[in-house]
């Protein structure tokens, strides 16, 4: 980036702070151009979302180059979400930016850093909480592809879904992504997906985990870190279905 750049970036993210501000970089007839857009995010100071007419806008303007973002109060270290979200996102350069108290009180830049995909993958356990990243549906997704070389379809999960009144999301994509409903009463199965429901104001299961035999769950629930846990009790009470993996759909 040249420097220009960089000081429209430095700019954006200092206006958004605590927030974190979110942009992408574009060229056009040859040029970088900076383009500021809206952190669409439920907590905008602990992650970030960007608005999808934003990023359409800046397309009109032209080659999306890179996507950028800013950690307020933190290192310009890429975390295990940005990493994950910079391999889903299908653009070729990732910047961030951090800024902070300063020595004089004041706020200022204090790094930077820049990467690109890189086939990475979170681990399964540990892995910090970002709805949409790193949820409980995404867990699935990393075990199926570490554990069994197959890649599962992604779909979007908005924020709240489970409190809607209508959204189903489970239930509307696992046929899809593969899996056979084998109801509730199924003898589980080391694999299988196991579709919770948690405080669902939509009444549907809006949670997920997987199986790993000898009672043991695999799961990510939110505010908490990825892990594994007895399965029985509370969980199994929670039970909604069974899904197992039966291949690519027809």
């Amino acid at each position: 980036m040249n420097e220009t750049t960089k000081a429209a970036i430095a700019q954006h993210a200092l206006a958004e702070y605590p927030r974190e501000c979110v942009g992408l970089v574009c060229i056009r007839d040859g040029a970088e151009v900076y383009v500021p857009c809206r952190n669409v995010a439920a907590a905008p100071t602990e992650n970030f979302s960007l608005s999808p007419e934003d990023f359409a806008n800046a397309e009109d303007l032209g080659v999306v180059d890179a996507l950028v973002h800013s950690h307020p109060g933190g290192s310009a270290r890429p975390s295990g979400a940005d990493r994950a979200m910079c391999e889903q996102a299908g653009i070729g350069k990732w910047v961030i930016v951090s800024l902070g108290v300063q020595a004089d009180g004041s706020i200022g830049i204090d790094g930077w850093c820049e990467f690109s995909p890189s086939g990475y993958v979170a681990p399964l356990i540990g892995r910090a909480f970002v709805h949409g990243v790193h949820d409980c549906y995404d867990l699935i997704r990393s075990y199926y592809q570490l554990e069994r070389g197959v890649t599962l379809p992604n779909f979007e999960r908005p924020d709240n879904w489970w409190e809607d009144g209508v959204s189903n999301l489970y239930l509307d994509n696992f046929e899809a992504a593969g899996f056979a409903d084998m109801g509730q009463d199924a003898e589980i199965e080391v694999g299988d997906v196991l579709l919770m429901q948690v405080r669902s104001r939509n009444g549907v299961p809006n949670h997920a985990g997987i199986y790993l035999g000898n009672n043991v769950l695999l799961h990510h629930m939110c505010g908490k870190l990825s892990g594994r846990t007895v399965w029985g009790g509370m969980w199994a009470r929670c039970l909604r279905t069974v899904l197992r993996y039966k291949g690519e759909p027809a």
